[in-house]
């Protein structure tokens, strides 16, 4: 979910329209709230399912799915937004996507917080979740791993160093690891024009069936290694490479080989324009927003991304000289027994975001570092269509749409 301006404007005008229908529909935040919260239905069918969403305008409860009386309630009214009363996500008609607010999710977040304290909780907002009978019967009967015999499980299998390769064989045992790219390769999907046995899709085919054949003794993935070094030459050699190099170089490859192999029948929906394989679990779309400081207009571009680069800081100095006792962690876990402050901001203030001394603990810290809004100063002024001259503006990034497998890399200073 990228930003939008109408949900910007809304959040100028009306955010006492969010937060009640929040308290009321949403978190439930006392005895009363509950009471109403039960009563939610479709104004039009009366129907309580369906993912009611409530018109952000005039407080219409409609139907998302199934009639949609929601989105024809949005155009004879020109109303613009709704928010998912499951999720108090807010949806915008005109963009035709969900929209992320900021001060929204805060809003939501102080709900639910205040909902959670009303049942006389005072630990964190997190519940077990127990398996009840149906629910063992239902995993028993879809195990995790099949077993070929005791010893050996299929999927699971080593991989031998050729040389200094561990950098390829994580990327490989990640790749074997994805259920959708696991599918194709072993469902015999992939049209070889080759025979001179250089096609590294093909390498890639025979990789899979050898992970799930059963086999219990390490494979020696040396016929990946050799098509690796002839398709991506910066990488040959038995030194020490950077696993995200390879990463994004096999990622490259594999989709040049298997462009072919795409059904150009299907319209495709990611940035790359492509219904390969390789585009349609990993690609994604960046959105860039430029905002001149003089006129306000906004200049936005959409750009495919493999992977995200988010910057830990500096995790060893905290710029004062003085090292920090926090190894960054992008899987920090928050203590069970938290105080009220952390369920009304989860996050550390707004400020600590925009100070480059700051050390992120966790992804969601990380991923708030790299939307914030960044000021280009009098250096990095851009051309500006409305004033038609060059001005300073800030830039904020944001993902506006999300593949099904994102990665993330992780840097150190």
């Amino acid at each position: 979910m990228a930003s939008c301006s109408h949900l910007t404007q809304f959040t100028k005008d009306s955010l006492s329209t969010y937060r009640k229908i929040c308290a009321w529909f949403i978190a439930g935040s006392s005895k009363k709230t509950r009471r109403a919260k039960t009563t939610r239905k479709c104004h039009e069918c009366g129907t309580p399912s369906n993912r009611l969403h409530a018109c952000l305008c005039c407080v219409y409860f409609g139907c998302y799915s199934g009639l949609k009386h929601i989105h024809s309630h949005a155009k004879q009214k020109d109303h613009k937004l709704a928010v998912d009363l499951t999720y108090g996500v807010v949806y915008c008609f005109l963009c035709g996507d969900y929209a992320h607010d900021e001060v929204l999710e805060k809003i939501l977040r102080e709900e639910r917080a205040k909902a959670w304290r009303s049942y006389g909780n005072k630990t964190a907002l997190y519940e077990h979740w127990l398996p009840g009978r149906k629910d063992v019967e239902l995993l028993k009967r879809n195990v995790k791993y099949q077993r070929v015999c005791d010893n050996s499980i299929i999927g699971l299998r080593g991989l031998i160093n050729l040389g200094n390769t561990c950098f390829m064989n994580c990327i490989v045992q990640a790749f074997t690891h994805t259920p959708l790219l696991r599918d194709y390769f072993l469902a015999d999907q992939h049209k070889c024009k080759k025979q001179d046995g250089t096609c590294i899709v093909c390498a890639m085919v025979s990789l899979f069936q050898e992970f799930y054949s059963g086999e219990r003794t390490p494979h020696i993935p040396f016929k990946l290694l050799h098509l690796v070094w002839t398709n991506a030459r910066h990488l040959a050699g038995y030194e020490q490479q950077d696993a995200h190099e390879f990463f994004i170089a096999a990622l490259d490859v594999l989709h040049q080989y298997c462009k072919d192999d795409s059904d150009e029948t299907i319209k495709s929906d990611n940035p790359h324009h492509c219904n390969c394989i390789i585009d349609r679990i990993f690609t994604g779309g960046l959105q860039s927003e430029l905002k001149c400081q003089v006129c306000s207009s906004v200049s936005t571009t959409i750009d495919p991304f493999w992977d995200i680069s988010l910057d830990l800081g500096n995790v060893l100095n905290n710029g004062n000289g003085k090292s920090n006792t926090f190894i960054a962690s992008a899987a920090s876990v928050p203590s069970p027994t938290l105080s009220d402050d952390y369920l009304l901001s989860c996050t550390p203030p707004e400020s600590d975001h925009l100070d480059d001394s700051f050390v992120p603990r966790s992804l969601i810290e990380c991923l708030k570092r790299f939307t914030r809004v960044e000021r280009l100063g009098s250096e990095g002024k851009t051309k500006c269509n409305t004033c038609e001259s060059y001005q300073e503006a800030t830039k904020q990034l944001s993902m506006k749409k999300l593949p099904i497998v994102v990665c993330f890399h992780l840097k150190v200073c």
